[in-house]
Formats: structure tokens, sequence, C-alpha cells
């Protein structure tokens, strides 16, 4: 088992997310960054994922997280993502939008722009009615969010006004959204549907809609195959992993069984696919392996990556039909393993990038796995 370091932080965290790494750049990550919620003073941090004066044999950090900077937070953090390697955008309970800066060479935040109120239910303009924003997501200086008041807004870094805002997008609450393309985004709700939505299009309404049959479960988590843009996650309150072809059908390819409660964030490895990760209120985080052959581990340096995918279609080395997309994923090929064997309280967020897996949880605590495939 690889070595995990955590480290004690005295608020609950609600968000982590790796800073992504140049292009090209060799090395593992080595910054990311948290957001708190439930707390008296809520708080945006930036760590480095351990103490790089004590590197080990391969230049990798050593040790617990370092806080490196934090900064105050109005309202709990529901969603957070890195818009380049400076920038996080930060959406709030509140209803507003923050983008925060992080200053390297002194190692300070700032709030470099908001949009206040951005989700709202009654009127904008009053000093009360704002609604959380629970989703946000950025391919810079594009930066999309949603909404319990089923808005979706679109906005670009350094505009003051949004691009385009769709009103009444949803008659429930969204959830989380993601890109599919650069001008298209997929949206998950509160009834159990996914939406397919066009921003070049000027209609406010959605291209495509899928979803779960039976029971209308929550959905609170979405996330797409970086390689093939057609393979959609998703997870929600019954715990249930979703694989979705969205070529074909308005129903989901394969519902795994997976969590005993609420699935908080599902992410595919950006760079190997084949591994996919979700965490949640029951205390689990879940490594799912559909690699052809395990004892094959694959190496996860030389690789750029983060919030910005790549949106282009590259499909360069894919297999042709996803291990995903089988009838049966379970049945041929998919290890699934929980990363911690001693269950805590909720873990509500994980991001992966590299051979690093950085994971947040209510018990006050955040934890690196610097070797996640050793």
């Amino acid at each position: 088992m690889a070595e995990v370091w955590g480290k004690f932080v005295s608020q609950k965290i609600s968000k982590v997310r790796w800073r992504p790494l140049p292009a090209a750049a060799p090395q593992p990550p080595d910054l990311f960054a948290t957001g708190s919620w439930d707390n008296e003073d809520n708080r945006i941090s930036v760590w480095s994922a351990g103490d790089a004066g004590n590197a080990g044999l391969g230049g990798e950090y050593q040790g617990e997280p370092q806080l490196l900077c934090d900064i105050r937070h109005n309202g709990d953090v529901m969603d957070m993502q890195f818009l380049d390697q400076e920038r996080i955008v930060v959406a709030s309970s509140t209803g507003t939008v923050t983008v925060f800066r992080h200053h390297q060479n002194n190692q300070t935040l700032s709030a470099n722009q908001r949009w206040e109120k951005a989700h709202y239910h009654v009127d904008q303009n009053t000093s009360y009615g704002g609604a959380a924003c629970t989703g946000v997501i950025c391919n810079n200086p594009e930066i999309v969010t949603v909404g319990e008041d089923g808005r979706i807004n679109h906005f670009k870094a350094d505009q003051k006004d949004a691009v385009r805002t769709i009103d009444n997008a949803d008659s429930s609450t969204l959830r989380a959204v993601t890109f599919l393309r650069t001008t298209e985004i997929l949206t998950v709700n509160s009834i159990g549907q996914l939406k397919i939505w066009d921003l070049r299009e000027q209609r406010n309404e959605p291209s495509q809609i899928f979803s779960l049959t039976g029971d209308r479960v929550p959905l609170h988590c979405v996330d797409r195959h970086p390689n093939q843009q057609h393979i959609v996650a998703t997870g929600g309150q019954d715990g249930m992993l979703s694989i979705w072809d969205i070529r074909q059908g308005t129903i989901p390819v394969s519902l795994l069984n997976a969590h005993e409660a609420e699935m908080w964030e599902v992410h595919f490895h950006p760079s190997n696919p084949d591994h996919l990760f979700t965490c949640s209120e029951d205390g689990s985080l879940w490594h799912w392996d559909t690699s052809t052959d395990t004892s094959e581990k694959p190496s996860f340096l030389h690789q750029g990556g983060g919030s910005t995918t790549d949106l282009s279609h590259n499909t360069i080395n894919q297999p042709v039909v996803s291990a995903w997309l089988s009838n049966d994923p379970t049945r041929d090929r998919m290890e699934i393993t929980n990363l911690i064997p001693h269950q805590t309280l909720s873990v509500n967020s994980l991001d992966i990038l590299g051979p690093c897996l950085v994971y947040g949880t209510d018990a006050e605590a955040i934890y690196v796995n610097r070797q996640l495939f050793a």
C-alpha cells in the first residue's frame, strides 16, 4: 500500500483540486487548493503537496502537506476549479462566483474578480435571496456555472458581464456541470436527468435530455471521459455509478453498485481514463480499474492536464470500444479498491493528476497519496 500523508486542518473540507501542470511538465503535481464548508469562517487554502526540501529520489515531495496561504471565503465552498496555474474559480452557497489569484512570488491569495449573486431565487439586487452556485467548470477563458436556481451562467474571465445566462434552464436544482466540447456543456440535476446544451444556440433549450429510469434519483456529480467525449460517468444520491454513451439511447449503458450513501464526486483519470475514482458520504473512496491487463501499471508522469482538459478529439491509441461501454463492465475486467480501509466521515472531494491523489473529508482532514499506482 502506498504511503498516504494526512493533515488535520480544523475545518471541514468540501473541495480539493490539484493545480494543473504545464503541458509537458515531467514532474508530479506539487500544489493543490482546498475549500471548506459548514464552518463559521470558511477558507480557500493553497498547499504544497509536501516538503520540497525533503524531496525523494525522483524529486517528489515528502512528508505532510504544507499550508502556503489562505483567504476567507463568504459562504460554503460548493465547487472549485483552477482556471489556469494562478487563478481559482470558486462557487459559493451565497450564489456568488469568485476568481481568486494565487501570487506565487509572495504566497498570498487575493480576490481577483467577483460575480455577485450569479445565482439567486427572487431578485439579484436584494440583500437576500441568493441561491447556491452548485457547480463550476472552466476552459480558460470560459467559465460556466450552475445553481440550485436552475440557472446556467456563461462567463469569460476578465469580463464583467455574463456572456450569456439561461434563466430557466431547469425547473429543478442543477447539481454539476462539465464541458463535452468547447461549445457544449452537460448538466445533471436533482431529478436524475442529464442535459446537453450547445452554447452557440440562442434557444434556451437543451439539445438532448437523458434520464435515469424508475426512481428519479438526484444526481450529484458528472465527469466526461477525457479522450472519448461520448462516454460520461455520473453519481448521485443512491451511491450508484452510472456510465452513459451519449451517442445512443437516453438511459445509462450500465449501472454499477457502488457506495452505501451519496456519491459526491466522480473523476476519470485525466491521462489514463481506464481508471476512475469516486468518493462518498459513506467515508469511502473507490478506485475503479478497467485496464485490460492490470499487471501493467501505467506510467503517469510526463502528463500535463488538470481542470482545463484538452477538448480536442484525441482518439489516438484508444481501444475501438471502451471497457466502460461493454455490456457488463464488471464481468471481464474491473478491479475495485477502496483506498480508505478505515472508513471515516464523508469524503467530500477528490482529485487525481499523474500518480497523485488528494482528498478531503468532513473529519477536518486532507490526505495526499503520491504513489497511486505503486
